[in-house]
């Protein structure tokens, strides 16, 4: 069925940014884009990263300088993994003021945010004599990957870290690729001191994910690894999973702005271009009941592009990635938007409120013309570490939880398990598991059991 749009839509040639306005050809190209980073080259890339971890597993440390000067063209000796402490206390004197007050001020919005979501200890006492619990621990140790590369990340280092500490794990190990001449970036690492962290190496890719899962003679293993990478890190996490928790399978950003004709057509085109000049893969996406505010941002992308310091990327990015959909109305915007489950969704609307009814799957919600995607990347307190590639469907953000595991706790008086006793013993019948049964009555049989005991009792 075609949609209800506006006619006449200009054409744009030389423009990259392509406009869109049948339902059809609109859902084709939304499962496309969503569906990216789903291709066979990733076969063969899973091949490519199976041989990294299982050398790293065998080899620990001579497999990550190995595959450090392969793939980063950084020779490094094992003693050069770990950042030093000089390292680390002179990259406070390689950032601005202005910067580290804003490193700081993220940091306190995020972690006042964290501190409300983490769970608290449970217990119940019932009438029946029966007690019910859950107790929360966190994990012994955490390892948080940050990317280099094509940018420095401090964001994503206060994004791991902070809920890992919420949480109260109390040993955080940080990897993140060397730059030039082996040096990482300062913001990187003030970031990470911030946040509580001096374990810091200076290693990437999906050698580094194999450090963090089986330990290396430099690099102790840790018990969950969060945080975002490359194809290749995202495979690692993938393959070592089991031998340690993770976050998530993270795929190249991706915006989605639903917007009305109220909407400024250079905001909205600077939000597309915010997420296409992440990664050649990264995707942006305009749905629109108004082809006006469609041509406008069409042309706001092209002049915003003409000048821009990532141009190339960025322009690769919204040539193959990017799209603009005329939609019949904004409730057909939002069947679009809950088919494709977008990481981020902008609501560049005169209501917003309206709409949050009707979305069902999405990362990251902002809403109204003021609340541009940038401030969830940076401060304002909600996890930036989203679930991508449709994953919104059933996955959410990174958050404390992740860092920790629950414990159930139950207590049975003498009293309240004879009362179940029948039930059990059916059930293990069922199933053939004699032992299971024997388990429950011979604490229950008149003699030689709990009630020839003294009642051990309940706490409180």
């Amino acid at each position: 069925m075609p949609l209800i749009f506006e006619p006449d839509i200009p054409a744009f040639l030389g423009s990259m940014l392509r406009i869109i306005t049948q339902r059809i050809e609109a859902e084709t190209e939304l499962r496309r884009i969503r569906d990216r980073i789903h291709d066979d080259q990733v076969i063969h890339k899973e091949a490519t990263v199976r041989e990294i971890l299982q050398a790293v597993k065998r080899t620990g440390d001579q497999a990550l300088l190995h595959y450090t000067a392969e793939f980063d063209r950084q020779e490094l000796r094992a003693e050069e993994l770990r950042v030093s402490g000089a390292e680390l206390d002179a990259a406070y004197q390689q950032i601005s003021k202005d910067l580290l007050s804003a490193i700081r001020l993220a940091h306190q919005r995020i972690t006042a945010f964290h501190q409300q979501r983490l769970p608290q200890n449970w217990v119940q006492f019932e009438d029946n004599g029966v007690v019910l619990g859950k107790r929360y621990t966190p994990v012994d140790a955490a390892g948080i990957y940050v990317p280099g590369g094509q940018a420095a990340y401090p964001s994503t280092v206060l994004m791991n870290a902070v809920p890992a500490k919420v949480a109260g794990v109390k040993r955080i190990a940080m990897v993140t690729p060397p730059g030039p001449d082996k040096a990482l970036n300062s913001a990187v690492l003030v970031a990470a001191q911030e946040a509580g962290i001096t374990e810091i190496y200076r290693v990437g890719g999906a050698q580094a994910i194999a450090a963090l899962a089986y330990g290396t003679q430099t690099i102790p293993k840790v018990d969950v690894v969060t945080g975002p990478g490359n194809v290749y890190v995202t495979l690692a996490k993938k393959l070592v999973y089991g031998n340690v928790g993770i976050d998530s399978l993270a795929g190249p950003s991706e915006v989605l702005v639903i917007a009305d004709s109220g909407a400024n057509p250079a905001h909205v085109a600077a939000d597309l271009l915010a997420q296409a000049e992440h990664d050649p893969l990264a995707a942006s996406v305009l749905l629109t009941p108004s082809t006006a505010l469609a041509t406008q941002v069409v042309r706001e992308v092209n002049h915003q592009l003409e000048d821009h310091p990532r141009r190339t990327l960025t322009e690769k990015s919204i040539a193959h990635y990017g799209l603009v959909v005329v939609v019949g109305s904004l409730e057909e915007a939002l069947e679009l938007s809950n088919d494709f489950a977008p990481e981020h969704l902008e609501l560049e609307v005169a209501d917003p409120w309206t709409l949050l009814e009707g979305i069902r799957h999405a990362g990251a919600i902002f809403l109204g013309y003021a609340t541009p995607e940038a401030v969830g990347d940076y401060l304002a307190g909600p996890n930036h570490t989203l679930p991508t590639s449709g994953a919104a469907r059933y996955a959410s953000p990174l958050q404390v939880e992740v860092f920790m595991k629950h414990t159930s706790l139950i207590q049975y008086t003498p009293a309240s398990l004879q009362n179940v006793a029948q039930a059990i013993d059916q059930l293990t019948e069922a199933e053939g598991l004699y032992s299971h049964g024997e388990s429950v009555r011979l604490r229950v049989q008149p003699e030689g059991g709990l009630f020839a005991q003294e009642d051990p009792g309940s706490p409180g």
